[in-house]
């Protein structure tokens, strides 16, 4: 593991760091909080999934978590949305493909299937990886995440509810197989059968059968990819005859952007702990 930054924040560390990645088959980077509590004893850990075109360091800028992870004793690690370099493909063009769009999933075709092996990353490799080299207590595990991270972090709980005690999302893609900004990039990365994207989709994979206890949702209304690209009101409609819990909370004037997401950080920082206590 390379240091690439290490910095004094609310008595904790903030750190960026990269490694070379088996899965991705290039270097990776992400970001992680240590809060000072651990110092003394292994402290849980949250996993924050970031939205298409960012990397690790967008809502460790603008995502105003440090403060109130330092308060609750939890380790923030932030990954990078995608495989980088230059020999990684990419459509340049297209921001919903490629570089800064993995949707946390496997590809599995050409030429995508070599590098975009998101999902086998986010939920082995670096896990494995920092769990090595940082006092986190791998039993008490959580998972959020924004618009395209949102959809990585309920799929991901959906599909692992034995590793995750707390999962939420802010704005996520909640069906991403029939949403405008994320069928194309799954028919590319998964292929013209729409029966594989479907463990890639919360709704289908609560319709399939997967479960977790329960979920909280905040959306803005004013959020521009609301009706199109989001529509959260589609997996509330999922679970309905389930026993997940779903809180979906609506903002009036709230839109997509990091202003929203740091208005309602404490809030997730604090349900997450709760459940990781």
């Amino acid at each position: 593991m390379n240091i690439i930054s290490q910095t004094t924040a609310f008595g904790g560390m903030q750190g960026v760091f990269t490694h070379e990645s088996d899965a991705c088959k290039c270097d990776m980077t992400f970001a992680v909080f240590v809060p000072p509590e651990a110092i003394k004893e292994p402290c849980p850990v949250v996993w924050y999934l970031s939205g298409l075109t960012c990397t690790h360091a967008n809502v460790m800028e603008k995502g105003e978590y440090r403060r109130m992870a330092a308060e609750l004793g939890l380790i923030i690690v932030c990954p990078d949305t995608s495989p980088r370099g230059n020999d990684v493909p990419d459509e340049l063009t297209n921001w919903q493909m490629g570089k800064g769009a993995g949707f946390y999933l496997d590809a599995t075709e050409e030429p995508w299937s070599e590098n975009y092996q998101m999902y086998t990353y986010i939920t082995e490799e670096l896990p494995a990886h920092v769990s090595q080299h940082f006092r986190m207590d791998m039993s008490r595990q959580g998972i959020f995440g924004h618009s395209m991270g949102g959809h990585g972090a309920m799929t991901i709980a959906l599909k692992n509810p034995d590793r995750f005690k707390s999962c939420s999302a802010f704005a996520p893609i909640a069906e991403p197989s029939t949403a405008d900004w994320s069928a194309p990039a799954f028919e590319k990365y998964l292929g013209p059968d729409p029966a594989a994207w479907r463990k890639y989709d919360a709704c289908a994979l609560v319709a399939d059968g997967a479960r977790f206890p329960e979920f909280l949702i905040d959306q803005g209304k004013a959020d521009g990819f609301l009706e199109n690209g989001l529509r959260p009101w589609l997996f509330e409609e999922a679970v309905k005859d389930t026993d997940i819990k779903v809180t979906l909370r609506m903002h009036e004037r709230y839109d997509h952007s990091y202003y929203f997401i740091s208005t309602f950080m404490d809030d997730h920082l604090k349900w997450h702990a709760k459940r990781l206590a």
